[in-house]
């Protein structure tokens, strides 16, 4: 039997290098001039921290940090921004976790994309992954396509991995 499992994950040193360069451009930007913010990564709580002085300059912030994440590879859906910045003193801090591991209904929708293809295979959620066994390889490849043409409904990064034949 031939399987693959689907995950979501960010390698942690490429988002890092990802805000070392957003750091940088912002630190160079007329915009930004004189900006007493900051831009850090924190890889064990695994979530962005802006600190500027304003919202515009929060937003601004956002859009450079996406951007440079798509240039290092990485997809900027992997960032959360349902939370809201928030006032701390005379500056405005928000906080964007990084989602890893595939959520409960993401998985939900993942497994009806597989079911609805209507391809013999079976799919078996297993934690923050979703393991999926057919007969023949190229069914595996039929599946792997109908989710990355389906990426926006599922609204998340995935990685296909541990292909085995």
């Amino acid at each position: 039997m031939a399987s693959f499992d689907i995950v979501s994950k960010v390698d942690p040193q490429v988002m890092d290098n990802a805000v070392n360069v957003a750091r940088k451009e912002i630190m160079n930007r007329y915009d930004f001039r004189d900006t007493k913010g900051s831009l850090e990564y924190d890889k064990k709580a695994s979530e962005v921290k802006i600190v500027m002085e304003n919202d515009m300059r929060v937003q601004h912030a956002e859009d450079v940090l996406m951007s440079k994440m798509v240039k290092q590879g990485l997809d900027a859906t992997a960032l959360d921004f349902s939370k809201e910045a928030y006032q701390s003193g005379a500056m405005v801090k928000k906080d964007i976790k990084v989602k890893a591991g595939i959520d409960k209904e993401s998985s939900k929708k993942i497994m009806k994309l597989i079911k609805d293809s209507k391809v013999k295979v079976s799919a078996a959620i297993m934690d923050e992954t979703i393991r999926v066994t057919g007969k023949k390889i190229d069914d595996l490849q039929q599946i792997i396509a109908v989710l990355r043409g389906n990426s926006e409904e599922i609204g998340m990064p995935l990685q296909f991995v541990n292909m085995k034949s």
